[in-house]
């Protein structure tokens, strides 16, 4: 399906980040994957060489805008060309909103939204020349239906929702997809600290009366990044479960 196609998936540590890297390993292409460590990508550099092709690593903070540009340059260096992106490098912390902190909410935008728009912008550098590229921005359905607790959270995921529709908007002519993935529950480290009636609470507003799984919220970005779907931009897909109907 993306086979010889160079696709850079950004937090790909962990969760859905490195279920996606190893899929798109599986479906032929040439993954890059970015970590704020190597020792925080050793694992999913392993599980991408059992599959497919050794992946290739860019080191930096996406907070960090030249690091960002030089990790671009790499990539220039290396394969001359960029077919893919999925922004999936995120953080979640939660707090009524009247309890908010400054820094707190300044450090969710820096990441799930600055961030997402810095490496569109060097991405698309990369893909001006494809006849055709894709990008996935990684928002939330708390960025479509809020959730208490989650203002600063929901303010984000939502902020990404509007980058993909204007992006898509200025890109289509240029053969650049721009959609994006709306997880709900997902069994991630980012949902982990869900404990007991908590859990449940959430749990019975899930229609399939299930959580889900990363390698779930993955098949539906190799969708988005494939051929499957060279006529879809400008979309925002649940992967919920059924938990907004």
């Amino acid at each position: 399906m993306l086979k010889d196609k160079v696709v850079l998936v950004t937090g790909a540590s962990r969760g859905i980040g490195q279920a996606t890297a190893v899929l798109l390993a599986k479906a032929g292409a040439q993954v890059i994957i970015h970590g704020r460590s190597n020792g925080n990508i050793e694992e999913t550099e392993a599980a991408v060489t059992g599959v497919g092709l050794a992946p290739f690593k860019v080191i930096y903070d996406v907070t960090d805008e030249s690091a960002m540009k030089q990790a671009t340059m790499a990539i220039k260096k290396k394969f001359g060309r960029l077919d893919g992106l999925v922004n999936n490098a995120g953080v979640m912390q939660e707090g009524l909103l009247g309890m908010v902190k400054t820094e707190v909410m300044q450090s969710m935008f820096d990441v799930n939204v600055m961030a997402v728009l810095q490496q569109m912008q060097f991405a698309s550098r990369l893909m001006m020349k494809n006849e055709t590229s894709s990008i996935v921005n990684i928002s939330s359905i708390i960025g479509q239906k809020g959730a208490k607790g989650s203002a600063a959270y929901a303010a984000s995921k939502a902020a990404v929702v509007g980058l993909t529709m204007s992006a898509a908007k200025e890109w289509a002519a240029k053969g650049i997809r721009v959609n994006a993935v709306a997880p709900g529950f997902i069994e991630t480290d980012l949902t982990s600290h869900y404990k007991g009636d908590q859990k449940e609470a959430v749990l019975n507003n899930i229609k399939m009366h299930r959580f889900g799984h990363a390698e779930e919220v993955a098949n539906v970005i190799l969708f988005l990044l494939s051929d499957m779907s060279s006529y879809v931009t400008g979309q925002v897909i649940g992967v919920d479960g059924g938990m907004v109907i």
